[in-house]
Formats: structure tokens, sequence, C-alpha cells
């Protein structure tokens, strides 16, 4: 499976933006899905995940009543709304897949991924 990851940008802080991951190739819906980001100098960490069908999601507890996963099945495509962002949200996202039900939260579970969208949150 092929991911794209898009919706990235520069925002001030304290906006929202939604970043979209679209899949070609084979279905989404047989993956978990997962968002991770990484900042300049940073380990790649993990940032919210999705089970097959959308019912279990996880969070990295920076993020939890902030950012919401999301997905789109039918439109083979998973979203991350971020709300309230910091700028210390600021960095590269990736979107990744595995073929596990259970949606795993270390990038070393996940072996598909996007190249990436930068986001950049000035205060």
């Amino acid at each position: 499976v092929q991911l794209q990851a898009s919706g990235g940008g520069l925002v001030q802080a304290g906006v929202s933006l939604r970043l979209s991951c679209a899949a070609s190739g084979r279905a989404l819906s047989n993956y978990a899905m997962a968002w991770f980001r990484q900042a300049p100098g940073s380990e790649r960490e993990f940032v919210a995940a999705i089970n097959y069908s959308g019912e279990s999601t996880n969070y990295a507890d920076f993020v939890k009543g902030r950012f919401t996963i999301s997905r789109d099945n039918a439109k083979n495509t998973v979203y991350l709304q971020m709300n309230s962002l910091k700028p210390e949200d600021t960095a590269v996202y990736y979107c990744a897949a595995d073929l596990s039900l259970v949606p795993g939260t270390t990038k070393h579970e996940y072996d598909y991924w996007g190249q990436g969208t930068q986001v950049t949150v000035s205060s």
C-alpha cells in the first residue's frame, strides 16, 4: 500500500489543521493506521492510531483532547484533526499502516509509511 500525507502548513498557535493520508494500491480497511511526528533533532514519536474499523483509537498523552484520528474506508483515507495547536506541535507528520488488528503505538510496528507533511506552528 502507498500512502500520501497532506494538509500541513504554517499556522499560528491556537488554530486547527486537518491532515489527510490517502492510500492507494490496496484497500485501507485491512490496515491499522497511525500518525507519527518528528521534530528536528528528535526521534519519530507516536501521535495517534486507529484500528481497521475505526472503533478503537490510541493517543499520545500530549495530544489527548486536542487531536482526533478518524478514517473513511470508503475514501481510503485517514485523518488527523488537530485543534488548539501549539508551537511544540511543530514537526513533520507521517502516516503509517500495518496489517494488524491492534493499532500499535511504536514505529517498529508499522510496515508502510507516507512521505510526511510539515506542520509549523508559530507563537
